[in-house]
């Protein structure tokens, strides 16, 4: 797998539950980067972390670095190439994938090591100063 080119999405998020039947909620659709997913068992959303309401089943604080431009499907082992070094240096991991592109993320606390392990894995992080 070649390095890839990284960018950290400025949003903190959130990762919330709710139960399978629940309709999506209006507090869902706020922010830049959000992902609606239901399966027989759970609602799972992930949104900006101050959209969501007091009550809600959530774990907040959440990261996410973003592969800039668009994948093949063939490509195999990008997410891989991502979670190796990160698991290396003790930063855990969730991702979501898209049509065009992937994205992991990461808490908030752990952003740096997780920058710095991808960055020493060859990624590059053209957004970021040095």
């Amino acid at each position: 797998m070649q390095p890839l080119a990284l960018s950290v999405l400025s949003e903190s998020l959130a990762v919330c539950r709710l139960e399978p039947a629940a309709q999506v909620p209006a507090w869902a659709h706020t922010g830049a980067f959000r992902a609606v997913t239901r399966t027989p068992t759970e609602l799972s959303i992930v949104c900006r972390e101050d959209s969501v309401p007091a009550g809600i089943l959530a774990n907040r604080g959440w990261r996410a670095i973003a592969v800039d431009g668009t994948l093949d499907f063939a490509l195999t082992g990008v997410l891989a190439s991502r979670a190796s070094p990160r698991a290396a240096a003790g930063v855990s991991i969730s991702a979501v994938s898209t049509y065009d592109t992937a994205y992991v993320f990461g808490k908030t606390d752990t952003l740096d090591r997780a920058v710095e392990a991808l960055s020493a894995a060859g990624h590059r992080f053209p957004g970021l100063a040095p």
